[in-house]
């Protein structure tokens, strides 16, 4: 229970507003500001919170790394390529799901 609060509810309540404010602008059609937040919400977490969480868990002496696995850079990777690959075009579709 306590790893599902950390990983799964926490960010969802932490970022509630910025989740808010995406899905209110998309229903407005303004789509380009619905990505923008969504993609500025996902480069706060990936170059803020992951390292302040690792310097915090040193300060109460937790053994946490930035030392990712091959199967989680893996994924990683992939991850911005594909979010690279829907964002790049300008355009979307009903496949895409934007």
């Amino acid at each position: 229970p306590k790893s599902f609060i950390g990983l799964i509810l926490l960010p969802i309540v932490g970022n509630a507003a910025e989740h808010l404010t995406a899905v209110s602008v998309a229903y407005k059609g303004k789509m380009d500001l619905a990505l923008g937040v969504a993609v500025g919400s996902s480069t706060q977490i990936a170059l803020f919170v992951v390292p302040f969480s690792v310097i915090v868990g040193w300060i109460c002496g937790v053994d946490m790394t930035l030392d990712f696995k091959a199967f989680e850079t893996v994924v990683f990777v992939l991850s911005v390529f594909i979010a690279s690959g829907i964002l790049a075009d300008g355009q979307t579709n009903w496949f895409e799901g934007i």
